[in-house]
């Protein structure tokens, strides 16, 4: 039950979005999910800011999972979120924050897990 949440300074097509979305929920694997049940959120022509100085081109990617993982498993989701961005949307991975929120209810279809 993962949702990454992306808000990017670049501007996206809709066959980036759809590049982003396939190539997340490859990522997921390093936080032992699949993409079965993978929500994405792309907001693209976001504003902002980084020590200050507002950012060209810059994103804040929040990811949201049902558990949890370990700093590994983290540190392993960064490198691939950052190589995502980079590759797809040339955003430096100096100019990327990701956090990881853990969730022990988390609600699908009617119910909680």
């Amino acid at each position: 039950m993962p949702f990454i949440d992306l808000r990017t300074t670049v501007p996206t097509d809709p066959q980036q979005r759809e590049a982003l979305k396939t190539a997340f929920g490859q990522a997921i694997t390093a936080l032992h999910k699949t993409e079965t049940y993978l929500m994405v959120s792309i907001q693209d022509n976001s504003e902002l800011w980084l020590g200050g100085q507002k950012l060209d081109k810059g994103a804040f990617v929040a990811v949201s999972l049902y558990g949890s993982a370990s700093a590994s498993d983290y540190n392993r989701m960064t490198a691939l979120v950052c190589r995502i961005l980079s590759e797809q949307l040339d955003i430096p991975p100096k100019a990327v924050y990701v956090t990881y929120h853990p969730v022990s209810d988390w609600g699908w279809n009617g119910r909680n897990f």
